[in-house]
């Protein structure tokens, strides 16, 4: 799939079920506090793509035994109780922002050498808070660099703990790393967030996590976490489908007025972006909820005003559906998309006005002014959510082309056949 994806249209409203495949988000935390549990866990309906490739793989370079079967989408990891067995390490994480932060705290547990770094991209984004943080509490680390951002390098001696702050304004994935951590340090962890704290759900998540396995977190206070010496004990256990994948199929039902079922998925979901179908609830469409599927049906799309900080992995979604909505929508409080995987505000602006509708950038987010959309070849800037994204706008638009359609290989390789299926415009 090295040339771009021309979309087909559909010709009536999409309708019909979908499970997509489990979520990276849940997947690379379960495999990281399994990791460093004590027995063997077995995951179930696991995520193959290219980051939690690149996670096992480097799993298994600090000598943690992983076994994947993809076909039945299971894995089995021997944890190394809290202490991972290689003494060196060289470790390579291409773009996966997760990967690279949750295992620069989890290599500060080691006994050795580590060094972590990954494409050019990744060499552009910001990791010095974790770094900085993980300095106070003992380890000798640094971004080799001098710029804030990978590769990194460690010497460690274990996790001493004591106190340390975190910036929470830039990412949240770097606390999660922290926190999973904690729990193998030698004495307790307390850390203090400084500033807003971007996509909380997310942080429930990770504590959500660490629970099944085991470890607990104590929030005595808004912004600061506690956490003594746990053992993380291995368990069975079962990843929810991605969320955020689900978002488009979502938005296909609203963009066509059709009826999507998402299987699998439900309001107490682990995942915060389950809470995109609240948005698209806001602009028009029902929502009915079950007990193991989340189902949307679309209606007279109305623009909206609507602070995305806490879902912002949907936010890219919901711009495109709101190219066909009546009225501006107004996405607010997302700035710390522009330190994903490409500057995201930026991006999806400027794929919009390849498309000829007006949209307009701002510090914290961004406007969308519906319009005519013309037919176009969509950049995806090596970032997998915006071909899945934009990808939507072409099942009512002839001539809507995703360039670098293989970028979806990040999170959901599958993704434009399984579109396809549920859409009837299977080749």
């Amino acid at each position: 799939m090295d040339d771009a994806y021309l979309v087909k249209p559909v010709t009536e409203p999409v309708r019909g079920a979908i499970r997509p495949p489990g979520s990276k988000s849940l997947t690379n935390r379960a495999l990281i506090t399994a990791a460093l549990a004590s027995g063997t866990t077995q995951l179930t309906g696991v995520l193959a793509s290219d980051d939690t490739r690149v996670m096992v793989e480097s799993l298994n370079r600090l000598g943690i035994p992983v076994t994947h079967d993809v076909e039945n989408c299971t894995m089995e990891v021997i944890g190394c109780s809290g202490r991972p067995p290689a003494t060196k390490a060289e470790l390579w994480l291409e773009n996966s922002g997760t990967s690279i932060r949750f295992l620069t705290a989890f290599c500060a547990l080691g006994n050795g050498e580590y060094r972590l770094d990954g494409n050019d991209r990744m060499r552009e984004r910001p990791i010095s808070h974790l770094v900085e943080s993980l300095t106070k509490v003992g380890v000798e680390i640094e971004c080799e660099l001098g710029s804030g951002c990978p590769p990194v390098r460690i010497k460690a001696q274990g996790l001493s703990g004591g106190q340390t702050t975190m910036a929470g304004n830039i990412s949240s994935q770097y606390l999660s790393a922290l926190l999973m951590a904690a729990p193998c340090a030698s004495r307790p962890v307390d850390i203090d967030v400084t500033g807003e704290l971007v996509s909380l759900p997310y942080i429930d998540m990770t504590m959500g996590v660490m629970a099944q396995f085991g470890a607990t977190v104590s929030c005595s206070e808004p912004n600061r976490f506690s956490i003594s010496p746990q053992q993380y004990k291995a368990t069975n256990y079962a990843i929810e489908p991605d969320a955020s994948a689900a978002s488009y199929f979502f938005a296909a039902a609203a963009i066509t007025g059709g009826e999507v079922t998402v299987e699998g998925l439900s309001s107490y979901a682990l995942q915060g972006d389950v809470n995109f179908v609240d948005a698209l609830e806001q602009m028009g469409c029902t929502v009915e909820y079950r007990d193991d599927s989340i189902t949307v049906r679309g209606g007279s799309l109305t623009g909206v005003d609507i602070d995305m900080n806490a879902i912002s992995d949907t936010a890219q979604t919901l711009a495109v559906v709101a190219l066909f909505a009546d009225g501006p929508t107004r996405i607010r409080n997302v700035g710390h998309m522009r330190h994903k995987e490409t500057d995201r505000v930026a991006a999806v602006v400027n794929e919009i006005h390849r498309m000829g509708v007006a949209a307009e950038e701002h510090e914290d987010g961004l406007t969308i002014t519906p319009g005519t959309i013309q037919p176009a070849t969509i950049q995806t800037y090596d970032d997998h959510r915006m071909a899945m994204s934009f990808a939507l706008a072409g099942l009512r638009t002839e001539g809507i082309r995703i360039a670098n359609p293989a970028c979806t290989g990040k999170t959901y390789p599958h993704f434009f056949s399984d579109l396809e299926k549920l859409c009837g415009t299977n080749s």
